[in-house]
């Protein structure tokens, strides 16, 4: 019997795991995939969240923070028109295969019994937790879901997206990358690229191109660069580092932070849009506020109905809003183009606006 079974061993499930193993708490993290590996993602870590992260990891990869690719800008090339805006404080750009795979570390010396290549075929209460894996059945206390935005543990008849759209991801060499985050906007989608750097040493300069697509406008990262003149142009030079991987369906709901009594964490609580480059700082945080919220319970004073309450209710307040501002700016972006038009000329002319936006998001 555990105090605490975690499903999925990304940022927010690590997160959720250190902290309730912090606090006292006998901890099972369950992870389907097997580290390092890479992971769809923009890889751009938001500075409200490097406190959080560097704590997480408490020394034990002090140089993965300290040698990260710091993001002081953003660039939205869209309509033909080219909006900058400042991120200060600066956020900083860290490659989701030594992010999970430091977080995964940090889990294991916090004392968390944390397994790889187990998949988790079910959940029952009555009243403690039965999860039913590949490797056998586990019993605890109380569940955190962060199994992400599509398993069989979060998907329901209720999200839309009906598959249309996916996610493409891969690192490229470039001559000389900026310090900013590009993102790239077309009729049906858009990609994200940055400067990323590895912890292996390897000193080639390396950018993350991240995309989300609609499957009917690109299946491939080439075909995607295709969309938007600015991109193509420059990813004519690049040089592939890595092999490209894919997710889908990317899938929009409202935010649901607890599932009978279960906690979720990260994109199981709901997938914001990637473009607001708080999907990472997301999953930090609600993973660790997830297993805050369960020490009471561990401990006797409340039950976990009430654990589960007070989470809801702090996720609300605290976490809420960024899928709000994002879904806003989505729609946004799907006006029709006569419309959107003359909204971007005015974002361009009055950078203040866009500032406004990107601090909405955070």
């Amino acid at each position: 019997m555990f105090d605490l079974i975690v499903i999925g061993g990304g940022p927010a499930g690590s997160a959720a795991a250190i902290t309730a193993a912090r606090s006292g708490a006998s901890v099972l993290l369950l992870e389907r995939g097997k580290f390092p590996r890479h992971k769809v993602c923009g890889e751009f870590v938001s500075a409200e969240s490097l406190g959080l992260l560097g704590d997480l990891l408490e020394g034990h990869a002090e140089s993965l923070l300290h040698n990260a690719g710091r993001i002081n800008n953003t660039r939205v090339f869209l309509d033909g028109r080219q909006l900058r805006t400042k991120i200060d404080p600066p956020a900083a750009s860290i490659a989701r295969i030594d992010l999970d795979a430091a977080l995964w570390r940090a889990a294991n010396q916090a004392g968390v019994d944390a397994r790889e290549q187990v998949s988790v075929q079910g959940i029952e209460q009555n009243p403690h937790f039965t999860i039913a894996t590949t490797v056998g059945d586990f019993e605890s206390r109380a569940v955190i879901n962060a199994s992400g935005r599509w398993s069989n543990l979060t998907a329901t008849a209720h999200s839309n997206g009906s598959g249309r759209w996916l996610g493409l991801k891969a690192h490229y060499t470039e001559e000389w990358a900026s310090n900013s985050v590009d993102l790239y906007f077309f009729d049906g989608g858009y990609c994200g690229v940055q400067p990323v750097s590895l912890a292996d040493g390897r000193r080639e300069a390396r950018i993350n191109a991240c995309a989300m697509v609609r499957s009917d406008v690109a299946i491939s990262l080439p075909g995607v660069f295709a969309q938007n003149p600015y991109l193509q142009e420059r990813a004519a030079r690049w040089k592939p580092v890595s092999e490209p991987v894919t997710t889908s369906p990317l899938c929009f709901r409202e935010p649901q932070p607890v599932r009978e009594n279960i906690l979720m964490a990260g994109d199981a609580v709901a997938f914001v849009d990637p473009f607001v480059g708080d999907g990472i700082s997301l999953a930090l945080r609600s993973g660790t506020l997830a297993a805050q919220y369960l020490v009471p319970f561990f401990a006797g004073q409340i039950s976990l109905a009430e654990a589960a309450m007070h989470y809801r209710e702090c996720h609300r307040q605290r976490l809420a809003s960024v899928y709000r501002v994002s879904s806003r700016i989505r729609r946004m972006l799907d006006i029709p183009r006569a419309v959107r038009v003359p909204v971007v000329a005015l974002l361009e002319r009055a950078p203040g606006l866009t500032e406004y936006l990107v601090r909405k998001t955070r």
